[in-house]
């Protein structure tokens, strides 16, 4: 979250943790300038995009056309009763104070209803004291009732830890059939088992993955780096915060914004690296942050996102630094990684300059065949779209895809997602300043900003049709994680919010038009249970598109581990290739579309549900 937007940031590869940052040398200025030149060569590319093929130009959507869905906020109709807790609401005297917290889309006891994990903060006793209700500070789950609605069943479940929670991802670590939950803290993180049966059981510290009680964890995914069979664990951190180093507001350059003295940092407070886990194949996992290559390139790491971007069959990992290079450790096959984001064009903005990254998401929006990333930033610095040109080279092509209008907003949960089921990747994210004190001043940057919504053309660019979905989207708020899944199993992606000091969001998706869907549950035999890596491919007509299982991204959160597709105005799915961790591949022909299916590694194909 960049107070002050400077020329050029030092590369984190070539800092030490424990540095704060600094002017760059020759060298990464002569490096960062040329890769300024190259990106903007590359723009001309990137707004070759906007030009239809026939084939596009025969799906292409005309401007203002009605989105063939609805969206409402039903939260309270289901009885999706939290909110989050986050310091104080009128001010805030720490960084850490405006993070917020992430929201898991998961389904913990195998029902086929996803039910939602929301993590919540906390605050300090003495400096936020607001009269406001604050409610129970635990974290909260809520279980799908099958029926619209939920009931909290924390205080069964045994998910009732407290603290400043951040980050959450998923992922079944012991292959036991049950995913398991792991949730970052300043301070120590935890690992929750699923014990099959509603319970879980804390066992971050047996396990080895609590870290260092004095780190403050962001963003986490599970991730089976060296394809063996067993979900890993990357954590990413911010900074080394503590109370009695904090400064106060106002007390450096870098803690003025728009003339108000507001919270330090993240420049000038120590920045930190991520931590990569393997995991044994007996409950505990080994910190190979070292070996891997991961730990000497430093960043205030916010959200993660694991990836196949090079298509060799081998996970990637990107995190979204605060202020600093955004890091892109590309998977060497070996247990090791080399970070690449400077040469491969998604560590800084595309005039060289650093950015605030926040939330994180993949897709292949212009059907390539290749991954592409969506990154939220700070205000001023807008959103970024980078096409993956082949071979995990990118372009950041916002502008030319039509994201560059909206820039004041602090942008951080985001994703791709199909919600008028056209086979074609639409965007969404939230946002919410970092400023409560904002209010106090007459500013064209609000503290409290709607969410934004953007409609795929079909031809490499975007619409943004915030204004005809109505309330649910353009209403202010404070969003910080959200995620994206069915709650409702009626062939719509929902999305699920934790709003920073406010009420979750809960927005149904509710179609309006004929367009056909399938929605895969994976599991995997020799390949982790939880299938997390597994690329497939979807052809339906004309229409290929790709998808990959993944643990962690948005911001802070966990999207539905099921995979969706929407099919247009196809009714059947000619070819369903699975590319399997393990290195097996699954083709499956002529599927009718309009299903819920379970696909075990294999081929085994099991229908769970039809609309």
């Amino acid at each position: 979250m960049t107070r002050r937007r400077g020329l050029f940031f030092r590369d984190p590869s070539e800092a030490s943790a424990g540095s704060s940052g600094g002017a760059p040398t020759r060298r990464e200025f002569l490096c960062l300038a040329g890769s300024s030149l190259l990106l903007h060569a590359g723009s001309a590319f990137a707004a070759a995009q906007a030009i239809p093929s026939a084939s596009q130009r025969a799906t292409l959507r005309p401007i203002g056309s009605a989105l063939g869905y609805s969206i409402q906020d039903v939260a309270g109709d289901a009885r999706l009763d939290f909110l989050q807790v986050c310091g104080g609401d009128k001010s805030k005297k720490y960084i850490l104070e405006t993070t917020g917290s992430g929201v898991a889309y998961f389904d913990y006891d195998n029902d086929g209803w996803l039910d939602i994990f929301l993590v919540n903060g906390s605050t300090f006793p003495g400096i936020d004291s607001e009269p406001r209700p604050i409610g129970d500070r635990s974290n909260r789950l809520f279980h799908n009732n099958r029926d619209g609605t939920f009931t909290d069943v924390t205080a069964k479940s045994g998910l009732t830890h407290a603290g400043w929670g951040q980050g959450v991802c998923v992922g079944d670590y012991d292959n036991d059939g049950f995913d398991d939950l792991f949730v970052t803290y300043w301070g120590e993180d935890v690992l929750y088992h699923n014990n099959g049966d509603g319970t879980f059981t804390e066992v971050g510290r047996k396990a080895g993955v609590a870290g260092d009680a004095a780190r403050w964890s962001t963003g986490c995914a599970f991730v089976d780096y060296d394809r063996d069979g067993k979900l890993d664990l990357l954590v990413t951190h911010y900074i080394n915060f503590s109370l009695q180093n904090a400064l106060d507001p106002g007390s450096n350059p870098y803690c003025i914004f728009k003339g108000l003295p507001v919270n330090c940092g993240p420049r000038g407070l120590i920045i930190e690296s991520s931590t990569l886990y393997r995991n044994n194949g007996d409950g505990t996992f080994t910190d190979v942050s070292v070996q891997a290559g991961v730990s000497k390139h430093v960043a205030y790491g916010l959200g993660v996102l694991v990836a196949d971007f090079d298509n060799d069959g081998w996970p990637d990992i990107y995190v979204a630094s605060d202020t600093t290079a955004s890091l892109l450790f590309l998977n060497n096959h070996d247990g090791t990684f080399r970070e690449e984001g400077l040469i491969r064009g998604v560590a800084f903005s595309d005039n060289g300059l650093g950015q605030a990254g926040m939330g994180l998401d993949a897709a292949d929006y212009d059907r390539d065949g290749w991954l592409d990333i969506l990154k939220t930033n700070f205000s001023d610095e807008g959103v970024d779209l980078f096409h993956n040109d082949g071979d995990a080279s990118f372009t950041n092509a916002a502008g030319a895809a039509g994201l560059g209008n909206e820039t004041h907003y602090v942008s951080w949960g985001c994703g791709f997602f199909d919600p008028d089921n056209d086979g074609w990747a639409d965007l969404f994210y939230v946002s919410g300043h970092v400023y409560p004190e904002l209010e106090r001043i007459h500013s064209n940057t609000e503290y409290r900003e709607p969410r934004t919504l953007y409609r795929n053309r079909g031809n490499g660019t975007f619409e943004e049709v915030s204004q005809l979905a109505g309330a649910a989207i353009t209403t202010p708020s404070t969003g910080r994680g959200c995620a994206f899944g069915d709650f409702n199993n009626d062939g719509r992606v929902d999305i699920v919010i934790n709003n920073q000091n406010a009420r979750a969001s809960l927005l149904k998706v509710t179609g309006q038009n004929a367009s056909h869907w399938i929605n895969l549950k994976l599991v995997g035999v020799k390949s982790n249970r939880s299938a997390i890596g597994a690329r497939l491919k979807c052809v339906a007509g004309a229409s290929s598109q790709i998808a990959e299982v993944r643990s962690g991204g948005s911001y802070l959160s966990q999207n539905d581990l099921r995979i969706h597709f929407g099919l247009g105005d196809k009714s059947t799915i000619d070819l369903l290739e699975i590319h399997w961790p393990s290195g097996a591949v699954d083709r499956l022909h002529n599927l009718a579309a309009n299903q819920f299916l379970r696909i075990q590694e294999g081929g085994t194909l099991t229908t769970l549900r039809k609309a």
